[in-house]
C-alpha cells in the first residue's frame, strides 16, 4: 500500500531517514563515494526539505519511499529509496507507477550517480532519457534524466 507521509511528524521522518541511509550506503558502495548528500541528511533537515513524501508499506513496515517536487508542470524526484531488505521485490517500481498514475505533469525528472547503473537501468527501462550529465567533484557525476509526457498522462 501507498500512503503519503506526513515528513513533519518527528516518528515519520526518522523511519525515512534510517531507510535512506541504508538505501544510500549501497549506492555509496557502487558509486564508491560516501560523499553524498542523502547520507549527511538529519530528522531536522528532512523535515525542513519542503518535499512531498510517499511511502511504500507491507503490513504496516514502511519498506519504500519516494519523494517530489512539483513545479512548473514537473515532477522533480528528489529521493526513491528501499530498504535493503526489501531490494528487488519491486517497490521502486511501485512507487514510480504511482507517480505515473496519480499526477498529470508534462515531464518527471530525476537524478542519479553516474556510476550507479542499476538505477541508470531503472530509470531508462521505465522510459526516461538522459537529459545531462554534471561533474561535481573528481569522485562523483550526475546524470540527469527526464521522462515527458506524450499523453495525458506520464
Amino acid at each position: 500500500m501507498i500512503d503519503k507521509i506526513d515528513i513533519l511528524n518527528r516518528k515519520n521522518a526518522e523511519n525515512i531517514l534510517n531507510i535512506q541511509i541504508l538505501s544510500y550506503k549501497v549506492e555509496a558502495e557502487i558509486i564508491g563515494s560516501y560523499e553524498i548528500p542523502p547520507l549527511k541528511d538529519t530528522v531536522d533537515t528532512l523535515q525542513q526539505c519542503r518535499e512531498t513524501f510517499f511511502g511504500y508499506y507491507l503490513d504496516e513496515e514502511l519498506c519504500g519511499a519516494i519523494s517530489i517536487k512539483i513545479e512548473n508542470d514537473e515532477i522533480d524526484i528528489h529521493r526513491l529509496i528501499v530498504h535493503p531488505n526489501h531490494f528487488r521485490k519491486g517497490i521502486a517500481q511501485r512507487l514510480l507507477t504511482f507517480l505515473e498514475t496519480n499526477f498529470e505533469v508534462r515531464a518527471i525528472k530525476v537524478a542519479t550517480g553516474s556510476k550507479n547503473t542499476p538505477a541508470i537501468s531503472f530509470y531508462k527501462k521505465n522510459g526516461f532519457e538522459n537529459s545531462k550529465e554534471v561533474t561535481v567533484n573528481r569522485q562523483l557525476s550526475l546524470i540527469y534524466f527526464e521522462k515527458l509526457n506524450h499523453t495525458n498522462r506520464i
